[in-house]
């Protein structure tokens, strides 16, 4: 019979026997989406026969949401992942300009997802446009709820807008607005509370998977009190609740028992986005605000294949919520044509496995996404780069590619 999953005491409690909802997703989303159930109901039965299982749930949300119910994001799909706590969904469309605001935003704000989380590292025989992409193993926690992204803006000219700008010229002689006439405007809030559970959660990570540094990325040389707060605020978390020192030299560090400390440090976000090009190796954990975050995550994909293979989460520690995604878009282009690479999804599923502490299934995932790549069995993206680079390859559609993964479990 199967049952919810609960939160005991800060951890989660995953039954033998859980329920996962799930969204399609638009444009490509029902082929990925059907691709990651298959290998995922394999990694599983493979890992643990009969004793574990799946019972996949759909949910809806985006185009066919609309289409069936009349509404982008219907209120049964939010009960639905509060009930379950952990989701999996393919990519949703979000117009740009004009017309419904981000549907992954809202699930994010409406369930608290405060961390995005972005593992990056390299699988070998992907193309890359670098020349180490094996030095990149980093993991990006990602602020998920505040920054511009909070959605708090007011279109030029409107009516709103005009009182925002009469209220900041007049009330709080603000003179910097270069053309208010035509100004749009946006509110960048971030707090401390936001900001110390984003970094706590980097760090305690950290600590658990014995990784060598977390860096905190921001924009605070210009934006003093936001950005600049952040890594302020950053700091003073480690050494009040981690209990990190200073040396001589201004490195703080998390002395660690039995093994080197852990060393918290910072970079502007500029300087960062040059930095893991030039010397990856020097970032294991990532910490940083929403828009930077967004910016870092996929400059770091490219680096080792791109967003076609990069897996994300939206996860809250406390509630125990979570939503794993493929990272990409929807590419309406070739939607249908049985050519688009599952792997971010695929990925973002073995993410899921780990967080439901099913490891072993888990590894299994990540064992036969690497020897499909290793071995020149792949999609068409990977496939063109690999013959530009002169490697052997085969080329799959996104069924047999899906199909080849599962025949290796």
């Amino acid at each position: 019979m199967e049952e919810t999953i609960i939160m005991n005491e800060g951890a989660l409690q995953v039954p033998y026997n859980v329920i996962i909802p799930y969204i399609e997703g638009d444009g490509v989303g029902p082929e990925i989406t059907s691709v990651m159930k298959n290998v995922v109901e394999s990694a599983v039965k493979k890992a643990y026969g009969e004793t574990k299982h799946i019972t996949w749930k759909e949910i809806l949300a985006g185009g066919k949401a609309k289409d069936i119910t009349g509404t982008y994001l219907p209120e049964e799909t939010l009960e639905a992942i509060k009930q379950y706590k952990v989701a999996i969904k393919g990519p949703l469309t979000t117009p740009v300009g004009k017309g419904i605001r981000s549907l992954n935003v809202t699930l994010r704000q409406t369930l608290d997802l405060y961390v995005c989380l972005r593992p990056v590292s390299y699988y070998q025989g992907v193309p890359s446009p670098v020349k180490h992409p094996e030095n990149v193993d980093m993991v990006v926690f990602r602020e998920n709820t505040e920054d511009i992204y909070a959605g708090i803006e007011w279109e030029s000219g409107s009516e709103e807008v005009k009182k925002v700008i009469a209220f900041l010229s007049e009330e709080m002689q603000v003179n910097k607005i270069r053309f208010p006439e035509t100004s749009a405007l946006g509110i960048k809030p971030v707090s401390i509370e936001g900001s110390e559970r984003l970094i706590r959660s980097a760090i305690s990570y950290a600590l658990e998977h014995n990784r060598r540094n977390v860096t905190l990325v921001h924009k605070g040389n210009i934006m003093k009190f936001t950005e600049g707060g952040f890594r302020k605020w950053g700091y003073e978390l480690a050494k009040r609740e981690f209990s990190a020192t200073e040396d001589k030299d201004g490195t703080v560090r998390i002395e660690r028992e039995g093994r080197d400390s852990l060393v918290i440090q910072d970079c502007i976000c500029d300087a960062f986005l040059q930095n893991i090009l030039l010397k990856p190796e020097a970032y294991d954990v990532v910490a940083t605000l929403n828009l930077n975050g967004d910016y870092v995550s996929d400059a770091l994909a490219a680096e080792v294949g791109g967003i076609g293979i990069a897996p994300g989460a939206n996860i809250n520690y406390e509630s125990g919520f979570a939503i794993f995604e493929a990272t990409h878009g929807t590419a309406p282009d070739i939607a249908g044509k049985n050519i688009v690479n599952p792997l971010s999804l695929v990925l973002s599923a073995q993410m899921m496995l780990s967080y439901l502490g099913w490891d072993e299934a888990a590894l299994l995932v990540a064992q036969v996404v690497q020897k499909a790549i290793k071995d020149g069995m792949v999609t068409s993206d990977f496939a063109r780069l690999m013959e530009t680079e002169g490697k052997a390859c085969t080329k799959l559609g996104t069924k047999e590619f899906g199909s080849y993964l599962v025949s290796l479990l």
